[in-house]
């Protein structure tokens, strides 16, 4: 059974695209007992600047100090707490199902359903790839679960802050 300790946060973390920087903050949470529990790292559209995007679960007090240690480590250029935010979150997932005979046309009814699309085709499995916020990968997984699902690889969430609206 899956333990937390207290309600998930999705922080953002713009960094200098440097050797280290991910080990510093992914040690951050290590030494002081935190859990992360998704992580995505990717370089921005500007030169030598990566974004991290990470969840992790906690109360109010060790968000707060999660945020302050981040603000602190070398080679971080800004923290995004989006607690205090609107934001827009999406994951990949590619899941790899059973698809037999009799089951192929329910998969691709489930993969129509959540405008999820087919990537890869044997005689027995699909590998559908489906693209959304927690909520649609979980319906979609507990779908194509009742199926059987072979394997599974989730990205990790990308989150960015919505645009003000005048």
């Amino acid at each position: 059974m899956e333990q937390r300790n207290g309600p998930r946060h999705t922080i953002g973390v713009l960094v200098e695209n440097q050797p280290g920087v991910l080990s510093r903050v992914a040690g951050l949470f290590s030494g002081r007992g935190f859990n992360i529990e998704c992580l995505t790292v990717a370089v921005t559209h500007e030169p030598g600047i990566s974004r991290i995007t990470l969840v992790t679960t906690g109360d109010q007090h060790i968000l707060e100090q999660i945020i302050k240690q981040l603000n602190k480590l070398i080679n971080v250029l800004k923290v995004i707490d989006f607690r205090e935010t609107e934001f827009v979150e999406r994951e990949m997932a590619l899941i790899k199902v059973r698809a037999e005979q009799q089951t192929r046309a329910e998969v691709l009814r489930i993969v129509d359903i959540f405008r999820a699309k087919v990537v890869d085709v044997s005689p027995h499995h699909y590998t559908v790839e489906v693209t959304g916020d927690d909520g649609k990968i979980g319906a979609i997984l507990e779908l194509l679960g009742q199926i059987g699902i072979i394997e599974m690889a989730r990205t990790g969430k990308a989150a960015l802050a919505r645009s003000k609206k005048r």
